[in-house]
């Protein structure tokens, strides 16, 4: 039955990797040919055997990843034995081990254990640029939340990232936007495909190497020219193991015993803000084994966290203050099952879940209106499935892979169900006293995706022979807009406030009075759920030149198309032949000198496209605006209306209506036609290029000694047809200078005027001497026309533990990341005058030192001291309402726009470009301290305190952050030394676990 069961279900996902050994001369560094090279990885009973060829290297194809491998030498007559240990293999990595053998007549034994070392860390075969941490560097370093992306900048050229919603992907890759970092599970694609970021978050339970790819990977790799994050999962051996673990972090009962409470807001795991009431607890398990000895076996893991948070419902005008409860979930399950039918045929499935639910219970981190029965959860939940078959012949090797995966995005499902949102006002208060019921809005994704992957490996001689297609498809689902049920706005008398203030923090919308007055009423006039679906084939072939023991070549193609390019016109980008060259030169047994060149195309985010179908219209006044935008020539005289239109999402409004008995939207449905909008988008008619990247990178790696190896990478990346918004109704330029004033402000009114589609009284148009309500201020659409430029150095030093009771890592890296574009919905400050905006990544960093320190100083004890010096993250500079009325110096009212809320302000103070001053410089030092003892009848336990910014220094920038939530928006010129600190990374914390495995 079980064979059954595999033969049905089961396919490789534990990659096969190749292993090239070289065997050379101790003492010549001449190749050794005819040299007898045995191979076995214990764990999982696989032993095989090679004869070194004339350059004296023999190469083992189709390894799995499980495991770990011992390589032998055979001696002979002249020469001693040489071997490599304990050698750990990652998925789709080009591995190589030196052999040095040692002549019998030249060198004594002594010598030989002396200089006769393997060389396993050095890369000899091509020029990719890669960093790693495998699972016990994992456990060493100080981690939150067992949270893999937490570890990542501790890598080369990875840094924390400020994005531009809370939830954006943690980490950027060379200062670029984390939105474009490719994330990969065993190879295989786990990014969520509407924005970006990782689909399923991996735990540091079920990783057993991550790898960063920054520069000229392979032809392989593909659709992002950011980088690429791969986890290679765990898996089970015929040894059995397991572990069981749980983590607390107690909060502020113990971080603040030595300091006062911290006055900025923290953020929890996803990315959203919480107050020092917040707590986090942990736990689960993982276990695996062989099934059949050496033929099969698997790996299971499942955590569970658990995160509690208060936050403060405040409302004087009802005597109320209360606290209200909330709290995060995160559920991961992953399982693993890998099989051997031959030395030459594995197969494989691993099957992950996620389940995340993210609570806004209502109140506010210091205080806020929000009432619990307005409260409601983030849901992202995941699921994936994914196969492999891998075979090895003798002159070739195969792989056909498939992976089916499901995402759902909930960004706000109703804790009470579907209904009303009511915000309530009294003639007394400012703002509102209560917002009770429906968020108001709906953001429902749900994507579909198959991943198809069919992958040749030819062996000629000497080349390696790489080739492989790819199919990824996605079904988009989108339920967004805003309220069907209806959004009210109610003013209450002194009386009424006083009848509701008896329901106390339980105030419901049935609970406001019948006759209360409604002074505002929305309803979505579109309740669907729209989207499409995209197609992406990419084709690629490599070949690995070996011209001899010290030189490898490597020239690729490949290509990649997606439908998604197609946008608002007929055909797609059909022109993305990327290739790729590089070479490896072998020094010396020990070093080696690598460089090249490599051309990349990134994906199309789906978010642009969706943004350009939810924030659509094709109303018949929208429609003539634009005919009369493409008669003026701010549209290509060719533009289809009917390919660059959609009926979006739209609110209609109404005064005057009985508390919850709005008019609903089909009685409504007829303002579609006339309602005005300060923002509508539309497809681009020329459709959209594909990103692409040049990557050039030259670097230098040498292993020191058996346990230290240094390695120093330059890089210049430069990327085209990056992502902004253009206003194809936007008002002439209006640049204000350094001697600009608050009398030189541009009214809007006036810029209204200004634009290809006057907008009189801020509320028509007037097209072919027709009054047109039905239009838009601002035109948007979303072109592929941004640049970026990278400069880079990379000084990476480390020292293994070996026979010592230490060992380390120092990183330095120097950067620069300049780009006119930020973000997908990045716009220019003025008339979209893109070439203004040149200005340093808001993720720039030129100096970045990254420290590790592990110190073994008894039997058990385990110190490790993690630091991290930055220099600071650019400032945009803002105009001063004070000095000038308003912020919008120009009038083109861009402030209040959708993109607004993401991108934050892009008006400039006069005289200022963007991000033209810094914040200070940060630091950081983590301590994890650990005891580990052997137990009575096997196993260990493990005892752990980890403290985050040991020295509670407060840093302004340098940590995981949002845009507009930042330090990074500052008010004023730089010279008026003005520096509102509105945040801050975390201050000091702990976190305590303890862990028993065997």
């Amino acid at each position: 039955m079980l064979t059954t069961i595999s033969i049905l279900f089961i396919s490789l996902l534990s990659a096969q990797v190749d292993l090239v050994v070289s065997v050379t001369d101790l003492a010549s560094a001449e190749p050794l040919e005819g040299i007898t090279v045995n191979i076995e990885n214990i764990q999982i009973g696989f032993t095989d055997q090679g004869l070194t060829d004339d350059q004296g290297k023999v190469r083992f194809k189709g390894l799995p990843t499980n495991g770990l491998y011992n390589v032998q030498t055979v001696g002979n007559a002249a020469y001693y034995p040489a071997s490599a240990s304990n050698i750990e293999l990652k998925n789709n990595e080009k591995a190589s081990v030196q052999l040095t053998m040692a002549r019998i007549s030249e060198t004594t034994l002594e010598e030989v254990a002396i200089s006769a070392k393997s060389t396993t860390r050095i890369n000899t075969i091509n020029a990719e640029v890669a960093s790693e941490l495998n699972l016990k560097e994992i456990q060493q370093i100080p981690v939150e939340g067992r949270d893999i992306t937490r570890v990542l900048f501790r890598l080369p050229n990875v840094v924390q990232a400020t994005g531009f919603y809370p939830e954006a992907p943690s980490v950027s890759i060379m200062g670029a936007n984390s939105l474009y970092t490719n994330y990969t599970i065993d190879g295989f694609d786990n990014n969520e495909r509407f924005l970006g970021g990782q689909k399923f978050a991996i735990p540091v339970g079920f990783a057993r190497n991550v790898t960063v790819l920054t520069n000229n990977y392979s032809t392989e790799y593909g659709l992002t020219g950011n980088g690429v994050i791969d986890i290679t999962t765990r898996s089970g051996s015929n040894d059995f193991s397991a572990e069981a673990f749980y983590v607390t972090r107690p909060g502020a009962a113990i971080d603040t015993l030595f300091t006062g409470a911290s006055p900025y807001t923290q953020r929890d795991l996803s990315g959203n803000q919480v107050n020092n009431t917040f707590m986090r607890q942990q736990f689960g398990i993982g276990f695996g084994g062989a099934i059949t000895k050496d033929k099969t076996f698997y790996y299971v893991n499942v955590e569970q966290t658990f995160d509690f948070k208060e936050n403060l419902l405040d409302v004087d005008r009802l005597n109320l203050l209360a606290s209200v409860p909330g709290q995060n979930t995160f559920t991961y399950v992953s399982g693993k099952i890998d099989h051997r039918w031959s030395n030459r045929f594995c197969s494989s499935l691993r099957a992950n879940l996620g389940l995340t639910g993210i609570e806004r219970q209502g109140g506010g981190l210091e205080g806020g209106v929000a009432f619990p029965s307005a409260a409601n959860t983030q849901q992202r939940n995941a699921f994936i499935i994914a196969s492999k078959n891998s075979y090895v012949g003798a002159a070739f090797s195969s792989e056909t892979n498939v992976q089916y995966s499901r995402f759902r995005w909930n960004y706000a499902d109703p804790v009470n169900g579907a209904g009303p949102s009511v915000t309530v006002f009294d003639s007394i208060t400012p703002g509102p006293i209560a917002i009770l019921g429906h968020p108001g809005y709906y953001f429902d994704d749900l994507e579909n995706t198959i991943q198809l992957q069919q992958k040749l490996n030819f062996y000629r001689g000497n080349h390696t022979i790489k080739t492989g297609v790819e199919f990824i498809s996605s079904d988009f689902q989108l339920a967004a807009g805003g309220n069907p049920d209806g959004n009210y706005s109610v003013l209450l008398s002194s009386a009424q406030v006083n009848d509701i203030a008896q329901f106390g923090t339980a105030l419901d919308v049935n609970d406001i009075p019948a006759d209360a007055l409604v002074t505002g009423y929305s309803v979505e006039l579109r309740p669907a759920t729209f989207g499409t679906r995209q197609n992406i084939i990419s084709i690629y072939a490599e070949d690995q030149y070996s011209v001899n023991n010290r030189l490898n070549l490597t020239f690729g193609l490949r290509y990649d198309y997606d439908d998604l390019s197609k946008g608002g016109s007929e055909q797609g980008d059909l022109n993305n032949l990327a290739p790729r060259a590089s070479f490896n030169y072998k020094l010396n047994n020990r070093s080696v000198l690598r460089g090249g060149y490599a051309m990349v195309y990134d994906k199309i985010l789906y978010a642009v496209y969706s943004d350009a179908l939810q924030q659509n219209t094709n109303s018949a006044d929208y429609r003539r605006q634009l005919q009369a935008l493409i008669d003026q020539g701010a549209l290509p005289e060719n533009t289809n209306l009917d390919l660059i239109t959609f009926e979006g999402t739209l609110s209609a409004f109404a005064a005057g209506v009985p508390y919850l008995n709005g008019p609903s939207a089909a009685e409504l449905q007829a303002q579609r036609d006339q309602v005005f909008s300060a923002e509508r988008r539309i497809l681009n008619p020329n459709g959209f290029q594909n990103p692409q990247t040049h990557q050039f990178s030259l670097g230098y790696q040498v292993q020191l000694s058996e346990d230290k190896l240094f390695y120093i990478d330059g890089f210049y990346n430069k990327t085209n047809f990056l992502y902004r918004l253009r206003d194809v109704n936007a008002p002439a330029p209006f640049y204000p200078g350094p001697a600009f004033t608050a009398s030189d402000v541009r009214d809007p009114a006036a810029a209204d005027l200004t634009r290809p589609v006057a907008i009189y009284e801020g509320s028509y148009a007037i097209i072919d001497g027709d009054t047109v309500y039905g239009v838009a201020r601002n035109v948007v659409m979303t072109e592929t026309a941004g640049e970026s430029r990278f400069f880079g150095i990379s000084l990476n030093l480390q020292k293994d533990r070996s026979d010592d009771n230490y060992s380390w890592r120092f990183i330095y890296t120097l950067s620069r990341n300049e780009n006119n574009t930020e973000d997908i919905n990045f716009r220019a400050m003025d008339a979209n005058r893109f070439e203004d905006e040149w200005g340093p990544s808001i993720n720039d960093r030129t100096h970045v030192f990254n420290t590790i320190f592990n110190l073994f100083p008894w039997e058990g004890w385990q110190f490790t001291f993690a630091g991290l010096v930055q220099s600071g993250m650019p400032i945009n500079r803002i105009p001063d309402a004070a000095l000038y009325g308003t912020i919008d110096l120009n009038g083109d009212l861009s402030t209040n726009a959708f993109t607004g809320q993401y991108t934050g302000i892009t008006d400039r103070s006069p005289g200022e470009t963007r991000n033209s001053d810094r914040l200070p410089w940060n630091n950081t030092i983590d301590l994890a301290a650990q005891y580990t003892f052997n137990m009575k009848g096997g196993g260990h336990f493990e005892i752990r305190a980890d403290v985050f910014n040991l020295l509670n220094a407060e840093n302004l920038s340098g940590y995981f952050n949002n845009a507009t939530q930042s330090n990074q928006i500052q008010v004023g010129p730089a010279s008026s030394g003005v520096l509102v600190r509105r945040n801050a990374a975390p201050p000091r914390q702990f976190q305590f676990g303890a862990r028993y495995y065997f």
